[in-house]
C-alpha cells in the first residue's frame, strides 16, 4: 500500500506524529527517578546524618560549644549533684575511701527546716528584700529622671553613680565597716544619738543597714538601666499631657511609669535574684551576728555545707533557697504583667 509523504504542500504523511508534538519516550528509555528527584539547596548529595544535623552553617554551634561546656561544667552539673545530695545521706570522706550514701527521700529537708537558724536565715532574707527591692526602684527611677533631665554635668553623674557597682566588695565593705562600727565616723558625728550597741552589733538595724549598703552598691546598674528607658520616652507625651493640664506628678504617673514599666520588672527580678546570692556582705560585715541577726540562707549553706561538713543539709537548704528564689521572681513577673 502506498503511503502518503508531506510532499511540501503542507499536507502530513499518514503515521507521522502531529505536528505541535513530541512523542512520549516510551518506559524502557525513560530517565531513572534519582535523576529527577528534586535537591534541596545545600545538600550535598549523600550527606550524613551529622551533616542534616548541623545544618548549612555549623559554624554557629562551633562559636557556642565552649560557652555551652562553661555552663554545662559551672552550674548544670554541679546543680544536678547538689539536688542528688539533697536526697542522700551524704558526708565527706577521706580521698580514695568509698561508703555507701543511702537514699534519705526528704528527711534532709525536714531536718533544715525544723532549726531555729534556717527559719532565721529565711526570716533575715525576707526583711532584706522588703527594704532593698522597693529602695532600689524608687530610688533608681527618681535618680535616672533626674539625671535625664539634667542638662549640666550628667555625664559625671553618671560615672559617679556607677563607680560602686565596679567597686570590688571588699574594698566599699571597708569603709563601711570604718563608718559604722562601734567607734566610727558615722557614731562620732551622731554622738549621744548614736544607737546601742552600734548598727553592726545591733540585731536591729544590721540587716537593714546590709539592705542599704548592697542597694548603694548596685544603684548605678539601675540607674542606667532606667535612663536607657526614659531616653525612649516620647518628650511629645508629656508636653501633651502638661498642656491638656496635667501637673508634673500626673504626667509621670500617667507617661513615664507605664513606660518603663519592663524595665521595673527587670530590675525587680534582678534584685530578687541578688537577694537570694546574698553572702559576701553578712560574711564580711558581721559574720551572720549578732545572734544570727544577719545570718541569710546562702551564708548558711556555706557554713553547714563547709564549716560544718554537713553537705547534704547544706544542699537540701540551697535547694529551698533556689525554689523560694524562683516561686517569688514568677510571683513577682505575673504581678507586673498583671498590672
Amino acid at each position: 500500500m502506498k503511503s502518503l509523504r508531506d510532499s511540501g504542500d503542507g499536507t502530513q504523511a499518514a503515521g507521522d506524529p502531529p505536528r505541535g508534538r513530541h512523542p512520549r519516550p516510551s518506559p524502557r528509555h525513560a530517565p531513572p527517578a534519582a535523576a529527577t528527584e528534586r535537591r534541596i539547596p545545600g545538600r550535598r548529595p549523600g550527606a550524613s546524618r551529622l551533616q542534616r544535623w548541623l545544618g548549612n552553617s555549623p559554624l554557629g554551634l562551633v562559636l557556642t560549644a565552649p560557652y555551652t561546656a562553661y555552663v554545662l561544667v559551672v552550674f548544670i552539673i554541679p546543680f544536678g549533684v547538689g539536688v542528688w545530695m539533697a536526697f542522700h545521706d551524704y558526708f565527706f570522706t577521706a580521698p580514695g575511701v568509698s561508703v555507701p550514701h543511702p537514699f534519705v527521700g526528704f528527711d534532709n529537708f525536714t531536718e533544715v527546716l525544723g532549726e531555729e537558724k534556717t527559719q532565721r536565715a529565711f526570716a533575715n532574707l525576707g526583711l532584706f528584700m522588703a527594704i532593698n527591692i522597693p529602695l532600689t526602684v524608687v530610688l533608681a527611677l527618681a535618680l535616672a529622671s533626674a539625671l535625664n533631665a539634667a542638662t549640666h554635668w550628667r555625664g559625671f553623674f553618671r560615672v559617679a553613680y556607677y563607680v560602686p557597682y565596679v567597686t570590688a566588695s571588699v574594698a566599699t565593705l571597708a569603709v563601711w565597716l570604718f563608718l559604722f562600727n562601734g567607734s566610727g565616723a558615722v557614731n562620732n558625728v551622731l554622738g549621744p544619738w548614736a544607737p546601742d550597741p552600734s548598727w553592726l552589733a545591733n540585731k536591729h538595724l544590721v540587716m537593714p543597714l546590709i539592705a542599704v549598703y548592697v542597694t548603694w552598691k548596685q544603684l548605678g546598674f539601675y540607674i542606667l538601666l532606667y535612663l536607657a528607658a526614659l531616653q525612649n520616652v516620647p518628650k511629645e507625651l508629656h508636653e501633651a499631657a502638661l498642656t491638656d493640664g496635667a501637673g508634673r506628678w500626673q504626667a509621670f504617673r500617667a507617661v513615664t511609669l507605664p513606660a518603663v514599666r519592663p524595665v521595673t520588672s527587670l530590675v525587680i527580678l534582678l534584685s530578687i535574684i541578688t537577694a537570694g546570692q546574698l553572702f559576701t556582705e553578712p560574711f564580711l560585715l558581721t559574720g551572720g551576728g549578732p545572734s544570727g541577726a544577719s545570718l541569710t540562707p546562702a551564708l548558711l549553706v556555706y557554713q553547714r555545707g563547709i564549716e560544718q561538713g554537713e553537705p547534704d543539709a547544706a544542699a537540701a537548704i540551697g535547694l529551698i533557697l533556689v525554689t523560694g528564689v524562683l516561686i517569688i521572681a514568677t510571683v513577682a513577673r505575673r504581678v507586673m504583667e498583671r498590672d
